[in-house]
Formats: structure tokens, C-alpha cells, sequence
């Protein structure tokens, strides 16, 4: 289960630079620019901050429909802190530091529907 959570989180990494459409990009705060990513039927695919053109902050996934299907958070272009992935059958989080895996957590959608 552990290979099929970092192969999720490395996927959701790798889209960041998948998408062939330009990004909306805003200039905010603390020397960062904010990038909005598309769908071609308009959801947002991605968002987040580049800072000195690394990821930076929390970077945040949908699919398609505009459901929620990750978080991801980075630090001066590092893997860091919690990592949420969401899909049907389960929540995952990965817990990051200086850019490698240290913890893996695994909830089954039916268990969370039921607590």
C-alpha cells in the first residue's frame, strides 16, 4: 500500500508540470507569484506559489468535476509537512520532511463515513 501512496504523491507532483495549458498567473505577497492551473472545461485543475520560481506553500488538486483530490504543501521547491490524497476509496496522508517520506497514514472511505 505504501508504493501505491508515494507513487500517488509523486503523480500529483509530476501533473504540476503535465499541463499543457498556460497557467493564470497573480503576483501576491512575500515575493510569490500565485498559478491557477485549467481544465479544459474550465474547473481549476491546480493551485498554488512559485517563490524565486520554486513551489512554495500549499498546492492544492481537483479533478474534473472540481472535487478536492490532494494538498500538498513545499518549501522552497521541498516536499514538506502533511500531504492529503483523496479518491474513492480511501484518505491517504503522507507526512514529508526535507523532501523525503517518514510516515504514511491510510483511512478507508467506508471507515470515515461511519466515525
Amino acid at each position: 500500500m505504501k508504493k501505491y501512496i508515494i507513487l500517488g504523491a509523486m503523480l500529483i507532483s509530476g501533473m504540476l508540470f503535465a499541463n499543457e495549458g498556460k497557467p493564470k498567473l497573480e503576483i501576491a505577497t512575500n515575493n510569490t507569484v500565485v498559478a491557477t492551473y485549467y481544465y479544459d472545461n474550465g474547473q481549476i485543475q491546480q493551485k498554488g506559489a512559485f517563490k524565486e520560481g520554486k513551489l512554495h506553500g500549499e498546492w492544492v488538486s481537483y479533478d474534473v468535476n472540481g472535487k478536492k483530490v490532494a494538498i500538498a504543501e513545499y518549501n522552497n521547491g521541498q516536499k514538506v509537512g502533511k500531504w492529503f490524497l483523496w479518491s474513492e476509496e480511501a484518505l491517504n496522508e503522507v507526512d514529508f520532511l526535507d523532501n523525503k517520506i517518514v510516515a504514511v497514514k491510510n483511512w478507508k472511505t467506508e471507515n470515515l463515513l461511519n466515525n
